[in-house]
């Protein structure tokens, strides 16, 4: 998984809010002018470079809302693939070792550890140890479970956190912390926040992409939503199967005659920039429209992996017997073509396990966690392997 340090900080010489003057004050604006100036205007997308025409909605600098953006501070990493493991693997059955579970295996917990906190269920029954064996791995000497035997070879490429916890006893508001940060529905996700902030190096592109190997998580798309900011910084939603998205290749044949309809449609948004003002949802529409436009151009052939070598194929487990293996090794090797053709934040659901789905196990653990770990489990490690040959 290749994390990237992102820093959302404004530019030294000037704050969120306003130019810094000699005495540190800054001149305040309206939230509205904030926005603007933090995400350098909405507009700027290319019809010049695909039809000849200037947006409608360009800014006077030319800049867009997934123009490219400087940290605050030299970024060690350029972006983010966020593989989203939905219902919650296991992490005492992967990589954080309980031994006490050993010592207390079969008793009820009530007398093992003594007085418990109410769970949502209610449903207690004995102290149980993971059906599979940890080991200290590596030279780091990380302790992990043989769960995910391929992972398990690139135990030191891992930064394992053992203290995320939350309070939601329901996956919906769980979802939407995680994304967002706040249990509650309507807050910009992760990766609008990434791409508000730093922009995207590739304008033909979405800046933040969901690759949807078949289970959107509980809550919904909201999950990758842009809340308040503007509409271009929410995900756009790729799948796995043909075609990826709906309309991305053009129903007209006739070049010329798509660029006299793109023109046309360029003078109305025009028309209507003039009589209704410069409001954010229209600046967004006609923005989303004209990446729509370049992405017809671009995704088609982003997407097609048949270009990739027969040893990347059989990496990444392309060739695999299994299903679902091979679905999330075109989500884990399309992911890594995105981040290296420039998308700011890519972020992967689980593939459809047919009979367990997502790795939310009430019961019959072994048989959820085993076949969802053989999905995803090579794919990963070909992952990481794969970035980092490449650099």
């Amino acid at each position: 998984m290749q994390m990237h340090s992102l820093s959302l900080m404004p530019q030294p010489q000037s704050s969120l809010l306003g130019p810094v003057h000699a005495c540190d004050r800054t001149l305040c604006v309206s939230r509205r002018e904030a926005l603007a100036r933090s995400a350098g205007g909405f507009a700027a997308v290319a019809y010049a470079a695909l039809f000849g025409h200037v947006s409608p909605v360009t800014a006077n600098d030319g800049a867009g809302p997934l123009s490219p953006r400087l940290p605050h501070h030299e970024p060690r990493a350029r972006s983010v693939i966020f593989l989203y493991m939905d219902g919650g693997v296991s992490q005492v059955d992967s990589f954080d070792y309980k031994p006490n579970l050993e010592k207390y295996h079969g008793q009820d917990p009530r007398q093992a550890i003594g007085k418990l906190e109410k769970s949502q269920f209610e449903n207690i029954g004995t102290v149980m140890k993971s059906p599979w064996t940890f080991a200290r791995r590596g030279q780091s000497g990380l302790w992990s479970s043989e769960l995910f035997p391929q992972i398990n070879r690139e135990i030191d490429s891992l930064c394992i956190l053992k203290s995320m916890t939350s309070k939601f006893p329901e996956h919906t508001s769980a979802n939407y912390f995680l994304h967002s940060g706040t249990g509650l529905q309507g807050r910009p996700s992760l990766g609008a926040w990434a791409t508000y902030g730093l922009g995207s190096e590739n304008q033909n592109v979405p800046g933040f992409v969901l690759l949807n190997g078949g289970l959107i998580p509980s809550g919904g798309l909201d999950n990758f939503n842009s809340g308040f900011l503007p509409a271009s910084y929410q995900a756009s939603v790729l799948e796995t199967k043909d075609p990826p998205l709906a309309n991305i290749r053009p129903l007209e044949k006739n070049v010329r005659l798509q660029s006299l309809k793109q023109s046309l449609i360029r003078d109305l948004d025009q028309r209507s920039l003039a009589e209704i003002g410069r409001l954010d949802p229209l600046e967004s529409a006609i923005a989303n429209h004209e990446l729509a436009a370049r992405m017809q151009l671009t995704v088609p052939d982003l997407l097609d992996l048949n270009g990739e070598s027969k040893e990347t194929h059989h990496l990444y487990g392309l060739d695999s017997d299994f299903e679902f293996t091979r679905s999330y090794a075109r989500q884990c090797l399309t992911a890594r073509r995105l981040v290296e053709r420039g998308v700011r934040f890519v972020e992967l659901t689980c593939p459809r396990v047919a009979g367990y789905d997502r790795w939310d196990a009430h019961g019959g653990l072994q048989a959820n966690h085993g076949q969802n770990s053989r999905a995803v489990d090579q794919p990963i490690r070909a992952l990481l392997v794969d970035l980092r040959q490449r650099g």
